[in-house]
């Protein structure tokens, strides 16, 4: 049978492909059955065998408006150590957090506010598969957002470093201007105490230069 766009079939596409049967609705029940396809969720659908689709594209495509954000971009980006599995992403349900357990992988969703939701977004692609990804600037921001840190007592530093294993190199070469754009939106003290602590270092490493 041949697929749709890179992959990605809807229910009406394949009712399309197989009108031709005695019971088309039948006779994609049974492709099911046999792995001929494999249904991600209710309406959308892969071929079950080829690598003719990205997992981070059916991401976008499981539940949206979204983009990929949190640990898994943060992973993306080489931020974190861990190799990521869950794919995580932010989206506009307010106050919802949606998970799809799915024959192929497991993908999470995790709301934003709107005023935030369309900034530090980039649109990659994988083997011409395209996705869209949070940048790693908005990924630190975003998994910064959903931390409960100061509730537990823990300064920014234990977060970064321990908590989330991030690297000091790493976080003193992300782009400080995105984060004071960024950092506003969220209304979160800890950010806020982010951008303080990320200033704080930037100028303590200037002067160190100065006087090297």
């Amino acid at each position: 049978m041949e697929t749709g766009l890179q992959g990605y079939m809807d229910y009406a596409y394949l009712l399309e492909q197989v009108k031709d049967y005695q019971s088309p609705k039948a006779k994609i029940t049974t492709m099911i059955k046999s792995g001929e396809i494999i249904r991600v969720r209710r309406g959308l659908y892969v071929p079950g065998q080829g690598n003719s689709y990205s997992l981070k594209t059916l991401a976008n495509r499981i539940y949206g408006p979204s983009y990929i954000s949190f640990e898994y971009a943060l992973s993306y980006h080489n931020l974190i150590p861990e190799r990521v599995t869950t794919i995580t992403s932010a989206s506009l349900a307010k106050n919802k957090r949606k998970e799809f357990r799915t024959p192929i992988g497991t993908f999470v969703y995790h709301s934003v506010a709107p005023g935030l939701y369309p900034y530090g977004v980039t649109r990659r692609e994988e083997d011409g598969n395209p996705f869209l990804i949070a940048t790693k600037e908005k990924a630190l921001c975003d998994t910064m957002s959903k931390l409960k840190g100061h509730t537990r007592g823990n300064p920014i530093e234990e977060l970064l470093y321990e908590d989330l294993r991030m690297e000091q190199e790493d976080i003193l070469a992300m782009n400080l201007a995105d984060i004071e754009f960024l950092v506003p939106l969220y209304r979160k003290k800890l950010l806020a105490d982010l951008l303080t602590y990320l200033r704080q270092k930037g100028a303590t490493l200037r002067r160190k230069k100065s006087h090297a």
